[in-house]
């Protein structure tokens, strides 16, 4: 199996494991800022590219929620040893929470940024979800680039097949959420939902009152790099993680 584009760090434990959204890639602002941060402390830290996106090979249309759930536990798999914090931006929230699903025994603690969990239910309308039914695929205007944002069936299927907020999520690390209150994609109201929805007692959620969904200005970059840094801190705790 073809490895995916990835930069590895090896550095002190947990590894800091950066999950971005949907059509980005490991070469974003808050996740290279991240890296740096983390070699700076010598904490290990990997970023990587789902399959049809950025430097990895794949067709981005035939990849849905499930098979990048997938590619980023072959790479915890495959490249980390150890326990793991994720760091999830958007969709990468999502997916952090599917993969400490599958691997309690590795991941010992979250962070999101803009975390969009379950978004096939509540990020399209009942008009977008027929042409989806329809035609297979949906375009939308996309405010990254002039390329338009497509989605196919078989995300949203994956996705509805995958929602993680109609019951308890069992994890009992350390959370920690950021969420801009000018986000236009995320509703802010969703990072309470999900702290609500995690089981663990130690999460904590932090509104951006000027934050917009990229949460990528210098000052959120530093909430961001504060925020990994708490974690890090209960996680050094052997009764913390």
């Amino acid at each position: 199996m073809t490895l995916l584009a990835h930069h590895h760090a090896p550095g002190a434990s947990p590894t800091l494991v950066f999950l971005p959204g949907y059509r980005s890639d490991m070469q974003g602002s808050k996740v290279l800022a991240m890296e740096a941060w983390a070699r700076d402390r010598g904490q290990a830290f990997l970023r990587f590219d789902y399959a049809g996106c950025g430097e990895s090979p794949g067709d981005f249309e035939d990849q849905t929620l499930a098979s990048w759930r997938d590619d980023a536990l072959r790479m915890i798999d495959t490249v980390v040893e150890g326990p793991v914090v994720l760091v999830g931006s958007s969709m990468g929230g999502w997916l952090m929470l599917l993969v400490a699903q599958a691997r309690p025994e590795r991941v010992v603690g979250m962070v999101g940024i803009a975390a969009a969990p379950d978004f096939t239910r509540w990020g399209f309308t009942d008009a977008e979800k027929a042409t989806l039914a329809r035609e297979g695929r949906l375009e939308q205007p996309s405010d990254y680039g002039p390329e338009p944002m497509v989605t196919t069936l078989p995300f949203w299927t994956s996705g509805e097949a995958n929602l993680m907020l109609e019951a308890p999520i069992a994890f009992d690390g350390p959370v920690r959420l950021l969420q801009g209150q000018r986000d236009a994609e995320v509703p802010w109201e969703l990072a309470l939902r999900l702290a609500d929805t995690l089981r663990s007692d130690d999460v904590q959620v932090t509104l951006v009152k000027g934050g917009d969904h990229r949460l990528s200005r210098d000052a959120d970059i530093r909430l961001l790099l504060r925020a990994t840094e708490d974690v890090l801190i209960t996680c050094s705790s052997p009764s913390s993680c």
